[in-house]
Order: structure tokens, then C-alpha cells, then sequence
């Protein structure tokens, strides 16, 4: 099948063309897998496997052991047909490709920082050694092994003091490194000691206290190293508490460049800023209908008011999701299986996660944030005012279905093989509902669109405020300061949600992936939906069908598009 990009000089017989192949596949219980289909169940168990048996995480043995199994993988892609490959074929293709290359950088990262800090942390290397013994269950002499350990503690010692001597200036990155290794080698000391301990009396009688002294002082020792980061590396606390870790430019491109996001930093602020400027439009149409004229800033703050009586979060939750499925089963959107209908839950988020978690997780499970019994006035009125029944009408079914419940709910069960995860596609698609069904008349009052905006207003703020941080021009007060004064966040929300940006876990481009990413999907349902090609339903479902992945890998599989060995991204999704 053609692109539909491409010249043709018979545009209605191709339109039916790609109509009848799309019909088919709704038909179909699931399209075939593709030609990479084996090799990437193979790598995925394989990687399974090696990384259960190399478990100790920095050591040289399973730096070296990785490095070869990713470019033995690499080897057998080659060895494929890439351009005899099915257009999905091609897309698994360079997708896999790319997981290696990555992480071959990742291990040359790792190979790098250890061989800086190799002076510092070659004491623990004979643990290593214990350790592989130990996985073939060898026996051990416990007087041997007690003698190993006491010289280790020696050596170590000596480090520590030429450490504290020579106080050397560790960057950031190499400090964390270090706590790794370090803590990698205690893991591999317990790993030997627990597999003897009790059931081999002799090595029991003998290694006993030398491991406990040992464990004792790399604990000590890891302490030690972490005070030897230079400090100009690390942010000042600047008030907030949080202490998080710019990456920089040239990273912040290179992750863009690995997620297949063809734009720099600068421009998708360029992007967000736009999109704000629309959502400040909407905002006062929503204002000024409720009486406030221009000061939005006295709508929002009624709308806030709003929230739900004490004890009865929950059954409003219900009842928002319950408005959404019918919404989207009366406009013949999604197909929604019956099980997935039947089978999401809900808990409370207790209140020490609140503090990183300020409003719904999801999934199968809807996590729902609303103060407890044990918390402060203050913070009481704070949270449930941010979580107020118009701000979660744009949130449920961003948790839910159509959002990540059912998206984890098709993943378990269409093309499963895949295992190219990326927020572009998770956070993208939940977004991307935000946008379809604002388009459609989902707010049905003033209040309702004010609650929407408010979301989509954090959305532009949060590609706004963490590029900015990463990039170095921002603080994290300034980025709270921000989300407080500019989206209309009460501060012990907006406190939260910076502290879970920088410090939550989450990738430097977590955040920047709900708005990119739906824009992405907006834009590839103007080109296949609106123009004709295909229905909303069989839109989405061809999306949810074919799992996750870079949002172009999925444009090029549903419009068919001729791929090179050599793919650079390079689709120009923005419009405004």
C-alpha cells in the first residue's frame, strides 16, 4: 500500500483503498504480529534472564556480560530483510535497534564513570568474585572466606583514609555512580552470607563477624563518598526543599532525538507558550460567561469552592466516570471491552504520597488524593479544592478508559511483544482524550471548561517550567512560583507536583510528554479521521491494537509509510 503522503494521481481509488484495508483490520481480532516478532520475545526473556542472573547492578561482570548480549541482538537484527519487512516489521525493526543502541550508551556511560572512580571503589572487587562462586553454590572454606573479608575491611579502610586526605571533588553524576557501586558490593556481601549462613556451620562460625564488620564500613563509606560531591555541581536549595538534577541541553536533545521527537527544547517552549495563549482565550470566554469578565483569576477561585462534601469524593469520582463512558459509547468512539468496564478499582492515596501526588493516579486502579482526618486545615481545604469535581472531569477518564486503564488492559492483550515504552504514548494518549472531547462538547458549563483548562493550562506549564529547569534557567521555587501564579495551582499542589517532577522517579521528559504526546495524536487524527480515511473508532482502536511506541512509529503504520534503514524522525506534527 502507498503512503498516503506520497504524489498520486488517484487520490479517491487510494482513499478506498486504505478504507477497505482499515475496515478489514477492525474486522480482524487482532492484526499478524510482525516479522520481529521472535526476536524481540527472545530479547526481552533473554534480558529477563541475564539481568535476574547479573543481578548485581555496576559490577564489570555485568556491565561486560550486557554489552555483548546487546551487540550479539544487534547482530541478529542485521540479519534481517529490512527491506523485504511489512511496514510493522520495519517499525519493531528500528525500534529494537534503537533500545540497543541505547543501552550500549548507557553501559558506556557506566563503563566510563566506573573507570573514573575505579581508585575509589576497586577495594570491593574481590566481593564480585564470592559472589559468582556463590551462584554455582560451590563450597566455600569459612576460614578462606573470613580471611577475604578481613582483608578487604583492611584495604578499605586504607581508601577511606586516603580519601578523606586527598578530598577529592566528585561531580554529581560520578557521586551517584559511586553510591552504586558501593552499594551494589554490599549487596553482593549479603548475597554471599545469606546463601551459607545457617546451612554451613564451619563457614557460619568463621564469616559471621567479618561480615558484619565489612557491611558496617562500606555503609560508612558510601556516606563518605557522597560527601565528596562538588558542591558547585549541586543546585542550592533554593527555599523549596527540592533538590532535584538538571540534565542540560545536549541531553535534554539527545533523550528528544531517542523518543523521536524532532524538535529542540527551545521550540517546544515556543509550542507550549502558544498553546497557553490559546487556553488563556478560553479561559476569559469561560470567565466572562460566569459574570467575572476578565478576571479569570475569580472564576477559577468559584469553581474551586465547588468541592465535594467531606466523605463523598468517591461517589463523585463515579459518577464523572460513569458521564464519560456514556459519552464516548453514544459517540460510537472506542471500542470498550465489557471486562475492562468491570474490572478497575479504587484506593485512597494516603497522605505522605500526597505531598508527590497531589491529584488522581491511575490505571486499573484510581488512586484518588483527598485530605484525611489527620491533616491540617490549611492543607485540608488546599487539596480539596484542587480537587474539585470540574478540575477531575478532565481526569477521570484520563485514569480510566479511555485512558490508562484501558490502555494497559489492550497492551496485556494485542501485540504484547512490544516493549517500546514511552510516556509520548502513555501520558500522549491520555492527553490526547483531553483535547478530542473538549472539541466535542464534553464541558457541558463554563465551570466545566474552566475545570478542563485548568489541566491543559498545567500541561503547557509542565514543558514550560521543567525544560526551563533542565535547561538551567529556572529554580525549582520559580517553577512552583509559576504552576501557583500562572495556571492557578494552590501552593501546597503546585509544592507537589515540582517535587514529583525532579525528584518523583520520573524521566527529564516525563512531564513534557502528556501535552507533546497529545498533540502528536491530535494531529495524526486530523490527518487520518478528519480527512476521511478512517472513523474515530477505528482510529483508536488501531492505536490501543498496536501497543506502545514512538507516536510516528505509529503514524507510519497506519498510513502505510515508506521506512528507510537509516529513519531519522523527522514529522512535523505542530500547527497554530
Amino acid at each position: 500500500m502507498k503512503s498516503v503522503l506520497n504524489k498520486i494521481n488517484t487520490p479517491l481509488l487510494i482513499l478506498l483503498i486504505i478504507q477497505q484495508s482499515h475496515a478489514q483490520q477492525s474486522i480482524d481480532t487482532q492484526s499478524p504480529v510482525s516479522e520481529v516478532f521472535q526476536l524481540s520475545v527472545e530479547l526481552m526473556a533473554d534480558y529477563g534472564s541475564l539481568s535476574r542472573f547479573y543481578a548485581i547492578k555496576n559490577s564489570p561482570e555485568r556491565r561486560e556480560r550486557f554489552k555483548i548480549f546487546f551487540r550479539d541482538y544487534l547482530t541478529k537484527l542485521e540479519k534481517l530483510p529490512f527491506d523485504e519487512l511489512s511496514t510493522s516489521g520495519k517499525v519493531d525493526y528500528l525500534l529494537t535497534k534503537n533500545f540497543l543502541d541505547n543501552k550500549l550508551f548507557e553501559l558506556s556511560v557506566e563503563e566510563k564513570e566506573y573507570a573514573q572512580l575505579s581508585k575509589w571503589v576497586v577495594h570491593g572487587e574481590p566481593i564480585y568474585e564470592l559472589e559468582k562462586q556463590r551462584r554455582r553454590g560451590k563450597h566455600m572454606d569459612g576460614s578462606i572466606v573470613a580471611g577475604q573479608l578481613n582483608d578487604i575491611f583492611k584495604s578499605l579502610q586504607e581508601t577511606s583514609i586516603e580519601l578523606k586526605k586527598e578530598n577529592p571533588a566528585f561531580s554529581r553524576a560520578l557521586t551517584k555512580r559511586a553510591e552504586g557501586i558501593i552499594q551494589g558490593q554490599r549487596q553482593a556481601l549479603e548475597s554471599v552470607y545469606e546463601f551459607y549462613n545457617g546451612y554451613d556451620p564451619q563457614f557460619t562460625w568463621w564469616v559471621t563477624k567479618p561480615y558484619q564488620v565489612l557491611d558496617s564500613l562500606l555503609d560508612q563509606y558510601s556516606k563518605l563518598i557522597k560527601a565528596q560531591v562538588d558542591l558547585s555541581t549541586l543546585p542550592e536549595d533554593d527555599g523549596s526543599g527540592i533538590i532535584g538534577n538538571p540534565i542540560g541541553r545536549e541531553e535534554i536533545i539527545r533523550q528528544l532525538e531517542n523518543e523521536m521527537i524532532p524538535y529542540s527544547p527551545e521550540k517546544l517552549i515556543e509550542i507550549a507558550n502558544k498553546e497557553f495563549a490559546w487556553c488563556d482565550a478560553e479561559l476569559l470566554k469561560a470567565s466572562e460567561e460566569m459574570g467575572f469578565g476578565d478576571e479569570w483569576e475569580k472564576a477559577q477561585e468559584k469553581v474551586k469552592q465547588s468541592f465535594v462534601t467531606e466523605g463523598y469524593q468517591p461517589e463523585a469520582m463515579l459518577t464523572l466516570y460513569n458521564e464519560s463512558v456514556e459519552f464516548l459509547k453514544k459517540n460510537d468512539l472506542i471500542t470498550i471491552p465489557p471486562l475492562a468496564e468491570e474490572t478497575w478499582r479504587m484506593k485512597m492515596i494516603p497522605p505522605e504520597r500526597q505531598l508527590i501526588s497531589p491529584f488522581f493516579l491511575g490505571g486499573e486502579v484510581l488512586q484518588i488524593s483527598y485530605p484525611t482526618d489527620e491533616m491540617n486545615h490549611k492543607d485540608k481545604l488546599m487539596s480539596m479544592r484542587g480537587n474539585n469535581p470540574h478540575f477531575s472531569r478532565a481526569t477521570v477518564h484520563h485514569e480510566l478508559i479511555p485512558g490508562h486503564h484501558l490502555q494497559r488492559f489492550m497492551n496485556n492483550r494485542f501485540n504484547s511483544y512490544r516493549f517500546y515504552r514511552t510516556p509520548f504514548w502513555t501520558e500522549g494518549w491520555a492527553l490526547y482524550w483531553e483535547l478530542l472531547l473538549w472539541d466535542m462538547k464534553f464541558p457541558q458549563s463554563p465551570e466545566d471548561r474552566i475545570g478542563m483548562l485548568f489541566w491543559r493550562m498545567h500541561r503547557c506549564a509542565r514543558i514550560i517550567f521543567s525544560l526551563n529547569y533542565h535547561l538551567g534557567k529556572w529554580t525549582p521555587q520559580q517553577c512552583i512560583d509559576y504552576l501557583v501564579d500562572r495556571v492557578g495551582h494552590e501552593r501546597a499542589n503546585a509544592e507537589g507536583e515540582v517535587r514529583r517532577s525532579f525528584t518523583g522517579n520520573y524521566g527529564p521528559l516525563y512531564q513534557i510528554a502528556y501535552m507533546v504526546g497529545g498533540l502528536q495524536f491530535y494531529a495524526l487524527k486530523k490527518e487520518l479521521v478528519e480527512s476521511g480515511i478512517m472513523t474515530y473508532k477505528e482510529f483508536h482502536d488501531a492505536i490501543l491494537h498496536e501497543n506502545s511506541m514512538p507516536v510516528e512509529m505509529i503514524r507510519a503504520i497506519l498510513i502505510d509509510q515508506p521506512l528507510k534503514k537509516d529513519f531519522k524522525s523527522s514529522w512535523q506534527f505542530y500547527e497554530r
